[in-house]
Formats: C-alpha cells, structure tokens, sequence
C-alpha cells in the first residue's frame, strides 16, 4: 500500500473527540522523541496481541517509510496490516493539525483488514510537545527514555503531562547515564497528577508488561458506540 502525502493545508488541531462506532477498532497514538523507542514499543505489543486480537499499524515519518519498514522486516504483523504516512514536515502536523492523511490511511486498513480491534498509531519523533488529536486516538501513549536524562519529566510539556500513558523506557541504562529512577518516577506524578507512569526496559522485558497490561485495560474500559 502507498504511503499518504500531507496536503500542506492549514487545518486547526482544534477536533471534537471522535465517537466510535460500532465495530470500530480503538485507535491508541504513540509518540515521543526521536530514539525513545516508540517503534520497539509498537514490535513488542504487536507480538504479544496479534494472536488475540486483530491488529493493525500505521506510522509517520518526515519523508521516508523507515518505521513502517522495520515492523515488515520484523514480521510483526502481516504486510497489509502495516502502512505509513509521509508527513513532509513536522511529525506532529499530522497527528494534531491536519490529521487527514492518517484517517485516510486509517480507512484504508479497515476496509483491507476486517475487522480490526486495534490500530497502533505511531508518531514520527517529535519534542516534548507533541500529542495527538482526539479526533484521530482515543487514548495517548507518550515514550521518553532515560538516556535523555531524568530532568525530562519534570520539564513537562503536553506529552510528558496530559498523556493517558507516559512510559519511561530504557530504565536499564539509569546506571551508565546516572539517572535516578526513583526522582524520574517522583517528578512524573507530580506533573501528571494521577495520571499513570510505566517505568519499562524492553531488554528485561521484552513483552513490555505494565504497557500491554494497560492497552488491555483500554480496550475493556472504552467499548465501541461508546
């Protein structure tokens, strides 16, 4: 399947929560910076639900495929079940401002894939103010890591903040960067109040645990038509 090219049309990120119908998968957007490890995070989850549930993906990246490409190389889901977005700009464009190529791509793999319970949403890496609008996702995961330090939660922004979920990967290397799990997992439920924090490393745990555990718990919770 082709990739979907941003139009370039100013488009307010200003959208109404979207309602799902029934039959509609839920739609869980991914993002984070550049190397936090959003596209590992979508392998490990794909591997652990595509057995259970059915199961697609789509990507954003600036002017390639690459993200998309890797999960193919992966085999972490069939072929057709993978597609990306071109954004030929900033990531975020496309998942907040003018989300139209990604509910075009989004149609695509319903109507080539039915039916879907779940589509994986995967940002291309963005800064800390990246989010998704809510007339694309229904529920937000935001993916930091440790090697950028443990200030990055208490610096806040959208992302760290309002997300559904924020995941601290790559706590295994806390120890080479000197950074404290303990002051990263403070300074996060102080800026998210209440909000939930996952602390991950997907080389202990491969099947990224806490996070697979809270993707279950979201398609119990928010049933379609809800």
């Amino acid at each position: 399947m082709p990739p979907h090219l941003i139009d370039g049309e100013p488009h307010t990120h200003d959208h109404p929560r979207r309602v799902r119908r029934p039959g509609d998968p839920l739609r869980i957007g991914i993002g984070g910076p550049v190397g936090s490890g959003k596209t590992a995070l979508v392998a490990a989850l794909c591997r652990q639900l595509r057995d259970e549930l059915s199961v697609a993906v789509l990507t954003n990246d600036i002017y390639t495929t690459e993200d998309a490409d890797f999960l193919r190389r992966n085999a972490v889901l069939p072929d057709e079940r993978i597609t990306a977005v071109q954004t030929g700009g900033c990531p975020h464009t496309a998942i907040r401002d003018d989300i139209t190529a990604n509910l075009d791509a989004i149609d695509d793999l319903v109507e080539a894939n039915p039916p879907l319970d779940l589509i994986l949403v995967e940002s291309g890496g963005d800064n800390l103010t990246a989010t998704f609008s809510t007339g694309l996702i229904d529920a937000q995961i935001f993916v930091i890591d440790v090697a950028g330090g443990d200030k990055v939660p208490r610096k806040g922004g959208p992302g760290v903040t309002f997300s559904d979920l924020l995941v601290v990967n790559k706590t295994d290397l806390a120890p080479q960067v000197g950074a404290s799990l303990q002051v990263m997992a403070d300074d996060a439920a102080r800026v998210r109040e209440g909000r939930p924090t996952a602390l991950i490393s997907l080389t202990d745990d491969p099947a990224a645990t806490e996070v697979l555990a809270w993707v279950r718990t979201q398609l119990a919770a928010v049933p379609a038509g809800a």
